[in-house]
């Protein structure tokens, strides 16, 4: 039976490209309004799947799609060809970046912990707490939420503004107030505490604090990416599956004679064979035989 394809219109091709550094969906609309600003160029990209579907004309270069990608703040690169990657195993491949985000949020939980606890419980306010909360949340601060301190200054190069923007300006004045407060206000005189109360009542704010702010923001948002990063791995995982159980090989008849070959190679306009028993590779046309199928 061979294969079928819909024509395209005005000689137009499609491209996929997969993106990386995108943190949230205004990110994918960022890239899209960039990509459909080029001429010629119709462009979807998708946040979840972290990937771009791209309609082109003919014979258009890749590299021009690449390079605008670039040029707004993010990673972009061609699918790996199917013949060329790595074979299938049974285990999963490493993400690093997963892993990456796992270590930064263990690392700010333990530090961000006791500094909340600090600031909210006046009774574990010991003479010196101020300066321990400092030394404790300058790395969930400066090292943690690195990756979002580095998003906003891209982004701030671009002139453009996503939630890394929000969580870095947010933590970072939480964090430079703090120092103010400690280094030349009275936040720092020894024996300082910190009443914990639900009411609002004027106060100096040079005596005050906020590095629990900064240090627990960073470890909830962090948690939340490290979540919905594990999350979408888990669904890409259980879609590959799904691929595995297709068809690996057909037989192709070439001459009149058949010919197995992988099923990436399997083009346009070709004709195979199914026999009883056999995965159908693909959509098609049935030239001859009759035979009955479970579609299910």
């Amino acid at each position: 039976m061979p294969t079928t394809t819909a024509p395209t219109e005005s000689a137009r091709t499609s491209l996929d490209l997969e993106i990386g550094g995108m943190t949230c969906s205004s990110c994918a609309n960022r890239i899209e309004k960039k990509l459909n600003r080029m001429d010629g160029v119709e462009a979807s990209v998708n946040y979840a799947t972290e990937k771009a579907r791209v309609l082109v004309p003919e014979g258009y270069d890749p590299q021009l799609l690449i390079l605008e990608v670039q040029k707004t703040g993010y990673r972009a690169a061609l699918p790996t060809p199917p013949e060329q990657a790595a074979p299938a195993n049974d285990g999963e491949e490493p993400d690093h970046e997963l892993a990456e985000l796992r270590r930064r949020l263990i690392g700010s939980a333990v530090l961000a912990v006791p500094v909340i606890l600090m600031a909210m419980v006046p009774a574990l306010q010991f003479t010196y707490w101020q300066w321990a909360s400092l030394a404790l949340a300058a790395p969930v601060i400066l090292w943690a939420a690195w990756p979002f301190h580095k998003a906003a200054w891209t982004n701030l190069r671009h002139g453009a503004a996503t939630m890394d923007t929000l969580v870095s300006v947010g933590t970072l004045s939480a964090f430079l107030w703090s120092l103010y407060a400690l280094f030349l206000g009275t936040a720092g005189v020894p024996g300082m505490r910190h009443a914990f109360e639900l009411s609002i009542t004027p106060v100096d704010g040079a005596r005050n604090i906020y590095l629990e702010v900064a240090a627990g923001v960073t470890m909830f948002i962090l948690a939340g990416r490290y979540f919905e990063k594990r999350s979408k791995r888990q669904a890409g995982a259980a879609l590959r599956s799904l691929l595995e159980l297709g068809a690996k090989d057909v037989a192709v008849l070439r001459g009149g004679v058949e010919t197995r070959i992988p099923i990436e190679q399997l083009a346009a306009g070709d004709e195979f064979v199914v026999r009883p028993g056999e995965k159908i590779a693909t959509d098609g046309v049935i030239l001859t035989g009759t035979s009955a199928v479970d579609a299910r």
